[in-house]
């Protein structure tokens, strides 16, 4: 492994890794790697300003694959793609087509969904690379993380400080007594930096990467509240009335606003085994209360700074 194509790499996620790249550096001779990154103009690049590693930034998308054409462009080993699964057949494509062999897509627990837009086109997807990485005789490693947390714009967790931190008369769904296994953005930095250190290992196998311990909806939303120091009343409502309630939405904004299938995601369990990852390169996740702490401070942070 020589020449490395990065995606993502602006991303909590990529940061991470970038931020154990650094630190590695000399120990895995990271020197003798030219890693080259996917950047958009509006992109925060000052993380990379102070790294010693040799990247070369290139400027421009990934939504065609004409565009994924142009960041591919050179002799290239390998790909790491963290920029998204909806990404990954127009990215994986062009790269074969510059020889590209050896590839790591960062894909999403969500195929294990029964529910047909959850899981349905991560389905479709994964085997579209599948095929094409076979046809190509390229190696196809894919990594799949639960709920990602650690952001503010994370979608997941930060969603649901901002409620907790804001409802004190708290519905949740079936007594919100089902497992789930967030996962803290700076464990998939790691994850996916020994992954991609570690192809002797790794190449064309698929890791479920999960947090530490499964634990119940409503015991996030504790914990959520703990840290924060406030007090909710949780009040269950049966999945069936949440059910008629997005239907009711559904039908009163002329199929504007569709909530059904998220109603009834909310119920499904999502924790999964990371045993394998554990077993192959040593992942060992933190738990949801002690990653959480720092996305908890950086939201107190934000809200003080708004209220003065």
């Amino acid at each position: 492994m020589k020449r490395v194509l990065i995606t993502g790499i602006s991303g909590k996620n990529g940061r991470y890794l970038l931020e154990e790249m650094s630190k590695n550096r000399e120990r895995d001779d990271l020197d003798n790697i030219h890693f080259k990154v996917l950047l958009r103009e509006s992109s925060d690049t000052s993380f990379l300003d102070e790294c010693p590693l040799d990247i070369e930034r290139y400027y421009g998308s990934i939504d065609t694959k004409e565009d994924a054409l142009k960041f591919v462009d050179g002799e290239y080993d390998t790909l790491l793609h963290i920029a998204g699964i909806q990404r990954s057949v127009q990215i994986v494509s062009a790269a074969i087509e510059k020889g590209v062999k050896r590839f790591i897509l960062v894909h999403t627990t969500g195929i294990y969904s029964k529910y047909k837009e959850a899981g349905e086109g991560y389905r479709q997807i994964d085997a579209k690379v599948k095929e094409i990485c076979e046809e190509a005789k390229a190696t196809l490693t894919i990594l799949r993380p639960t709920m990602i947390y650690g952001s503010l714009n994370d979608g997941n967790i930060s969603v649901f400080i901002k409620m907790v931190d804001k409802l004190r008369l708290f519905p949740v769904i079936n007594g919100a007594k089902y497992e789930l296994q967030p996962v803290w953005c700076k464990d998939l930095g790691k994850a996916f930096y020994d992954v991609l250190m570690n192809p002797e290992i790794t190449d064309s196998k698929e890791y479920d990467l999960s947090g530490g311990k499964p634990i119940l909806l409503i015991d996030i939303f504790k914990e959520i509240g703990n840290q924060l120091g406030v007090k909710n009343t949780f009040i269950s409502v049966p999945s069936s009335i949440a059910y008629l309630g997005a239907w009711i939405v559904y039908i009163l904004t002329f199929k504007k606003k569709d909530y059904r299938e998220k109603v009834q995601r909310m119920v499904e369990p999502r924790a999964y085994s990371y045993e394998k990852a554990a077993n192959d390169f040593n992942y060992s996740p933190h738990e949801f209360k002690d990653g959480v702490k720092e996305e908890i401070i950086m939201y107190k942070q934000l809200k003080e700074t708004k209220n003065k």
